[in-house]
């Protein structure tokens, strides 16, 4: 068996674990998937997350220097804790999930926010790879936004940088974190559903189905898709105005209704374009399902290069800061 050294990338969500074992450049070596016990608290979550990356070692033979955590919710990246996070996880906020799986994996690890790790993983490999300055959108059952500069992800001061899908002023809907008019109450998976529900007086359509509908002319399912697009162009003719970029990526489960979502996005942004007058790139996002774990793993390898990044002590204090990593060159 092989001892070649690799690093393992994770994508934590409410419902399942994805991890990843790639080299520098990108190739997965191993790849696999656990249900994610959201509901059993971090604990579990780390316990699951550090079975999967194990397993993977044992069956591929390889070994794992270092890893990076693309988890869900709002993430301090100085101390690897979770800030803020939705209703599916139970006991989530204020788990130290970096150094927790630093200690379950006996190697470093690196956590950041999950859009923050699928930007990372299209820059380095996706639809925007070389670019210096993007900005990434999920689109999947909520909206999620994530902001790269001179090569860099921006995470703000409190790890909330470029979350998009909570800006107001779309809609008078009420969003799911119970404030009003949300990006995220027209363009998200879930909503999209809702929408179409409240125009057809009937539940239980999925977003496929709906999308579906608009490919072949229904006129209920069109126009729930054009609202979408139209607030996700107001809402990226925003930031790039604001961040003077113009490079942009859309990903998440939405993205696989591009061609039903785009006419929408591309009339809005014609009619509203930078005022830099540079023009405004919106590419579909290209690494699918493993964008966030690709993009954790793209983060890990600054922590296996560094000789000064040891493995979390089994007696310090599960707060204690981690050291904030980029993009790998």
């Amino acid at each position: 068996m092989s001892s070649l050294h690799v690093v393992a990338g994770l994508d934590i969500g409410g419902t399942k674990i994805s991890a990843v074992l790639c080299d520098r450049s990108g190739n997965v070596l191993a790849a696999g998937v656990v249900p994610a016990p959201a509901r059993e608290g971090g604990p579990a979550m780390t316990a699951a997350a550090a079975g999967l990356v194990r397993s993977l070692e044992q069956s591929a033979g390889l070994v794992v220097v270092a890893a990076g955590v693309g988890a869900a919710g709002v993430i301090d990246q100085a101390s690897g804790t979770v800030r803020a996070a939705s209703e599916s996880f139970t006991d989530w906020v204020g788990y130290a999930i970096g150094p927790e799986l630093s200690r379950a994996l006996g190697v470093p690890v690196s956590a950041e926010n999950d859009v923050n790790a699928f930007l990372m993983g299209e820059l380095r490999w996706g639809s925007v790879a070389g670019s210096a300055h993007a900005i990434g959108i999920t689109l999947g059952t909520g909206v999620g936004g994530a902001i790269a500069m001179d090569g860099r992800i921006l995470s703000g001061p409190h790890g909330a940088a470029g979350e998009i899908g909570h800006t107001p002023g779309y809609s008078d809907l009420v969003c799911t974190c119970g404030q009003v008019g949300h990006l995220e109450t027209l363009a998200s998976g879930r909503s999209i559903e809702a929408r179409y529900a409240e125009r057809v007086g009937t539940d239980g359509a999925s977003g496929f189905e709906i999308a579906e509908l608009a490919r072949v002319g229904d006129a209920d399912a069109t126009a729930v898709f054009d609202a979408a697009g139209h607030a996700l162009g107001l809402a990226i003719a925003t930031a790039a105005n604001l961040l003077d970029v113009v490079e942009v990526v859309v990903g998440g489960g939405v993205r696989e209704a591009w061609d039903v979502l785009e006419p929408s996005l591309s009339r809005t942004l014609a009619q509203n374009e930078p005022v830099s007058g540079i023009a405004l790139t919106v590419h579909p996002a290209l690494l699918g399902g493993r964008a966030v774990a690709l993009g954790a793993a793209a983060l890990a390898w600054p922590l296996a290069d560094d000789p000064a990044a040891g493995v979390v002590d089994t007696e310090a204090d599960a707060a204690a800061p981690a050291s904030p990593v980029g993009i790998p060159a």
